[in-house]
């Protein structure tokens, strides 16, 4: 498995950054402009990577105030899971990160790596520019 993550502080208490978080709706506010025909819901979101694949993903579990797991509904070109855990800083600011685990081959590592990074580099600081 190859695990690509980013994390950001975040000045808002950790329940603002959960609430935000656990709606698919506001994550594509955090995507890069790369993304397009992005249809979602409160659980769900479908999209196109410019280049890349579609996917569709589903939050498959979540963890008040500490942690939201999404899954692919469809076979996507290679396992992955992204999760976003929160935790509170006590004086109302709060840690969040991003976290990609990727079955990746050795090739396609080569090939996803720097952009899945990327990704996750970008979607931590938007979220930190949309909720300041």
């Amino acid at each position: 498995m190859t695990i690509i993550e980013s994390a950001v502080e975040i000045n808002k208490p950790v329940n603002e950054v959960y609430a935000f978080l656990s709606n698919m709706n506001n994550h594509q506010g955090l995507m890069p402009d790369n993304i397009y025909n992005w249809e979602s819901s409160e659980d769900e979101a479908k999209f196109t990577i410019q280049n890349m694949a579609k996917l569709a993903i589903k939050i498959s579990s979540r963890i008040e105030n500490q942690e939201l797991v999404a899954i692919p509904t469809e076979k996507p070109p290679f396992d992955i899971e992204l999760k976003w855990t929160v935790t509170d800083n006590s004086n109302d600011s709060t840690t969040a990160k991003l976290i990609i685990s990727a079955d990746l081959n050795m090739m396609m590592k080569m090939l996803a790596s720097g952009p899945l990074q990327k990704l996750t580099d970008h979607q931590t600081e938007k979220l930190k520019e949309i909720l300041g």
